[in-house]
Parts: structure tokens; C-alpha cells; sequence
């Protein structure tokens, strides 16, 4: 069993953290995201491979979020502020070497990019997967915002029900290539963590939270990580975290799944690029002179998509993209997509 600690934040509500793995190692902290439990999730197939992964690299620190886990589930105030200042508080009571390496997933994305702005001398790299600046009602798709009230409305309605139907509307938009154990776990991590009022609470303040204004005021290196079908932050968020946020680095991953699972290739390229980054990696090293437009497009390559489906995706020419690809190949020293592919490979991802 990992230790668990509790601290009050500024106003009132009790948080449960945690820190686990190497102590002699980089610390790195996670700021917490959607449906967290630090004892559950050490046995979940779901996110058990997470934990393992970062507490066997890292001095690792997590919190369960107000409302979550173990901590308070009378959430009070639920906004970035909130979210920012209970990451401060863990950072406090934990005290990890600093500067340390600050890890985000989903909306926990706000909290880091806010504290990563308000303490750049505190923060060595800032990592980012599956996240999003702006909530689903400051993204000009109304269809998209309608859909995701109605999700809302149903796990708030439906979450208390023994039939787990209703919470699978919510559960398959974040494992839709999760097997059934997978979604069996995540269905009871969801009964486990929160409850109807308050989870529905949590989802509608995801909705109208917006750091967008932030980004460009981050200075620390950040890599974005993103699987390019991911239905709950679209990887269009990604992109948009890259182009906004100065300087960062994005990597493509080739999944369905918001949650990485530890059977698809997409979890290993993570894993690999965040050991890369966290160690002060630099792309420069072995991808010499790659732009950061580049490095998207060889990550695209390197999923065996063909230039007219990149150049969709991306919203570019198929003459731009072959372009593209002929400056990357010049830079790898490599003449076809296949050599490019075999090196990357060795690499861990482009």
C-alpha cells in the first residue's frame, strides 16, 4: 500500500496526495486531471501502467483533485484558480528538488500551464498529454458543445444506476478501443471516485474553463503529446497548444484512446518521448534542424499515413507536404519513407 498524506487548501477542503518511486531521481509532479484515486488506480488495468511507468523513472508526486478519489468530495470552488492553488499547496507540502518536471494530462492541463506561468524558476519541463487550453464551450462547435451537455446530464442522471449503461456513454468516448476489462474498471473507478452531483459539477467546469490567454506567456521547453483520434480532446487541441504555447515541442500518437493503454504502440512512443524530454532531451540531437511543423509531419510518416491523408489533416497541399517530407528525409539522412520509419523507430517516435 503507498502512503497517502492529506493537506487543506486555501479554502478549507482536504486534498490526499502521494509520492512515490526513486527518491534519488528527478522529481516529477502531475497536476491532477478527471477521475483519479490513488489507492484504486494502482490496481486499475486502466491506470496502473501509468503509475508503474512514472514512479520507476521518478521521485513521483500526485494528488487526487477536489471532489476526486480521496480527497474532499464536496469540491466548493471548481476553476482554474482553484485548480492552480491546490497544485501550489501539494507543491508545498511535498517539497520535490526543484526545478521539477511538471506532468499534465486532460483539463489538468489549466492547473500546470497556470502554475508553469506563475513559477517558471520552479518548473525544469512541462509536459502535456491529451491536453487542452479551452474547454468545449470555448471551441466555436456548438454541435460538439451540445453533445457534451448531454453526456453531462446523462452522468449526472444516470450515475447511481446498478445498470452500468449509463456510465458506459461517458466511459467509451475515453477507452473506445478499451477492452472489456478496461472498460469494467473504468466503470467502477467512475462509482468509486465521485459522485453524480459532483462529477457533473466537474464536467461542466471543464467545459467553461479557457487558459488560451496563457500560452504564450509559458517559458518553459513543453512537449504535447496527443493521439490523433482521441474523441474527448481532439488532437486539434493539441495543435493548438503547440502553435500558441513558444517553442514547444508536439508528437502524434497513433490511438483512439484518451487514457493510453499499455498494449498499443502509441503508450511505448510516449513513454519514450517523455523519458527524452524529462532528461532535457533535445530534438535537435538526433532530428538536426526539424521545425516543429516538420517533426508533426514525420510523426504522421511514421504512422504510415500517406501525404494525401496528412495533408488533410493538416489542412495543407499534397505538393506541400511531399516538400516537406524532402526537407525531413535531407535532414535524416535517409532517401524513402521506409528508411525514415526504421530510424524513427529506433528512436522511440518522431
Amino acid at each position: 500500500m503507498r502512503p497517502v498524506r492529506f493537506i487543506e487548501t486555501l479554502d478549507g477542503k482536504s486534498l490526499a496526495w502521494s509520492r512515490t518511486g526513486q527518491a534519488a531521481a528527478p522529481s516529477l509532479v502531475k497536476a491532477a486531471a478527471w477521475l483519479s484515486h490513488l489507492e484504486f488506480d494502482t490496481e486499475s488495468p486502466v491506470w496502473s501502467h501509468y503509475v508503474a511507468f512514472l514512479e520507476s523513472h521518478f521521485d513521483y508526486i500526485r494528488y487526487d483533485e477536489r471532489g476526486c478519489g480521496l480527497s474532499d468530495r464536496d469540491p466548493g470552488r471548481l476553476d482554474v484558480d482553484a485548480w492552480t492553488d491546490d497544485l501550489e499547496r501539494v507543491v508545498e507540502a511535498a517539497k520535490p528538488a526543484e526545478p521539477f518536471v511538471l506532468f499534465a494530462m486532460s483539463q489538468g492541463t489549466a492547473a500546470a500551464v497556470s502554475y508553469a506561468v506563475r513559477h517558471p524558476e520552479r518548473v525544469s519541463r512541462l509536459i502535456i498529454l491529451g491536453g487542452y487550453a479551452r474547454g468545449i464551450h470555448h471551441r466555436d462547435n456548438p454541435k460538439a458543445a451540445a453533445l457534451y451537455d448531454a453526456v453531462t446530464e446523462i452522468f449526472r442522471a444516470g450515475f447511481d444506476e446498478e445498470n452500468a449503461a449509463f456510465r458506459e456513454v461517458f466511459t467509451k468516448r475515453f477507452l473506445p478501443e478499451g477492452t472489456p476489462e478496461q472498460i469494467t474498471w473504468f466503470n467502477e473507478l467512475c462509482r468509486r471516485t465521485t459522485t453524480a452531483e459532483t462529477g457533473a459539477r466537474l464536467l461542466t467546469a471543464r467545459a467553461d474553463m479557457d487558459v488560451s490567454g496563457m500560452l504564450a506567456d509559458v517559458s518553459v521547453p513543453t512537449l504535447i503529446l496527443h493521439a490523433d483520434g482521441d474523441a474527448v480532446a481532439p488532437v486539434d487541441e493539441g495543435r493548438f497548444l503547440a502553435r500558441h504555447i513558444p517553442d514547444a515541442e508536439f508528437c502524434v500518437l497513433p490511438s483512439k484512446n484518451h487514457i493510453l493503454q499499455p498494449d498499443e504502440p502509441a503508450w511505448q512512443i510516449a513513454c519514450a518521448e517523455i523519458l527524452r524530454f524529462a532528461k532535457g532531451g533535445d530534438s535537435g540531437a538526433d532530428l538536426p534542424d526539424l521545425t516543429p511543423k516538420e517533426r508533426e509531419i514525420l510523426a504522421l510518416i511514421c504512422q504510415a499515413k500517406p501525404n494525401k491523408q496528412i495533408a488533410r489533416e493538416l489542412d495543407m497541399s499534397e505538393k506541400t507536404v511531399r516538400n516537406h517530407a524532402t526537407h525531413i528525409f535531407a535532414k535524416l539522412g535517409v532517401s524513402t519513407r521506409q528508411e525514415a520509419i526504421v530510424k524513427m523507430a529506433g528512436r522511440g517516435g518522431a
